[in-house]
């Protein structure tokens, strides 16, 4: 076995061994990289004494790092014998889920800057969690139909600008943000709070098989099998800011894991957005305190997420130039139908009549005047939109 196996195969057993957020563990790891770490805490279980002299030579070992680790390792051994890397690997392999591991491509690098608290590795169902273009938008699971409206409509935009849409799978404000994006026929990614191989809740498993074959992922960072606690949610919401280059709130109660969800993202200097909603709406409590304690900024919008989120400059004009879009003169039936057409591979003209609700006829005259337009362009015997469209499509 190579020294990256060896990785790969401790880093499994380390996110089935320890709670995530384990910063000790974490801590123990980053010192002595996981395979010597592991085999470390094997020697102590075995022996029943931990070896300070060997794990001496690799970190510096002082009395409050002996007793924390000492205490770590009696509470890591109640699961030990439990954790089987082999069994957990078949079992990811049964839904197509593989290990992603730090260095690895698809390993998202937000997720370092987490520190000791960062995940040991990721099981991934899908192409992958790593998008240099990715927003968080979260909110609350009992959301009111405002709120589940905005969530679709910002995804929707969102995803059609090339940005991957990042959120928790829940009811509500979660699954509004998925809905969207895969509406906008963009990727989006879910973070589970359990393991990849059961849907939570169950009601969204369709939606989330939608995402993992609209070119997203599922991906969490404990192994097949695990159940969702609550604490594990808490968790999760880090990944979820780590993971985006922005996080919006679009709904939240006055306690909300959406706002705790914000507030890791402010720890890790991430930008952070809050749609504000009615005074009178207990839904929308959770966004105006983000607002009034100035964690958040105030989106309404897109281009004001993208403006948020993306780079200094050329996100920023991308956003201005929302502003007087050709999009803004055209009429009701050309919207339909430029609405209809795909980002990517190619409709049909009657494929876009059926999508847009128009006849044949209305959907070639329509794509014709697009084409002039510059909005839409042909591939073969079907219709796409053209580059950069989906700024114009705003």
């Amino acid at each position: 076995m190579t020294a990256q196996e060896a990785d790969r195969r401790a880093r499994a057993a380390w996110s089935a061994l320890v709670e995530p957020g384990d910063e000790v563990a974490g801590a123990l790891v980053q010192a002595c990289g996981a395979a010597h770490a592991l085999a470390w805490v094997e020697r102590a279980l075995t022996t029943g004494r931990p070896d300070w002299a060997d794990l001496g030579a690799q970190a510096d070992v002082g009395d409050t790092v002996r007793r924390r680790l000492s205490a770590a390792v009696r509470r890591w051994g109640v699961r030990r014998p439990h954790v089987d890397v082999d069994r957990d690997l078949e079992a990811a392999a049964r839904v197509g889920a593989r290990v992603v591991v730090p260095g690895d491509p698809g390993w998202p690098e937000g997720l370092d800057d987490l520190g000791a608290a960062a995940p040991f590795a990721l099981w991934v169902r899908g192409e992958g969690p790593r998008h240099a273009r990715s927003v968080a938008l979260v909110g609350a699971r009992a959301c009111t139909g405002y709120g589940e409206r905005v969530a679709v409509d910002l995804a929707v935009d969102v995803a059609r600008r090339g940005w991957q849409v990042v959120s928790g799978g829940a009811y509500g404000i979660d699954a509004a943000a998925h809905r969207g994006a895969l509406v906008a026929e963009g990727r989006t990614l879910v973070v589970l709070a359990g393991g990849v191989d059961r849907a939570y809740p169950v009601g969204n498993a369709r939606l989330l098989e939608e995402a993992v074959h609209g070119g997203g992922a599922v991906v969490s960072e404990v192994p097949p099998g695990a159940v969702p606690t609550r604490s594990r949610f808490l968790q999760r919401n880090r990944l979820i800011a780590a993971t985006a280059r922005a996080t919006v709130v679009v709904e939240a109660a006055w306690r909300s894991g959406a706002a705790s969800t914000a507030h890791h993202a402010a720890r890790l200097l991430r930008p952070v957005g809050a749609v504000p909603g009615p005074v009178t709406s207990a839904a929308s409590a959770g966004c105006h305190r983000l607002l009034r304690d100035g964690v958040a900024v105030c989106v309404t919008d897109a281009a004001e997420v993208v403006e948020l989120a993306g780079d200094v400059g050329a996100d920023v004009l991308e956003a201005s130039a929302q502003v007087g879009a050709p999009r803004e003169g055209l009429d009701p039936l050309a919207r339909r139908v430029l609405d209809a057409a795909p980002r990517r591979g190619g409709r049909s003209t009657q494929d876009v009549a059926v999508r847009a609700g128009t006849t044949v006829a209305e959907a070639r005259d329509m794509l014709g005047l697009l084409e002039l337009d510059g909005l839409v362009r042909r591939v073969g015997s079907g219709w796409v939109l053209a580059e950069g469209d989906e700024v114009r499509r705003g």
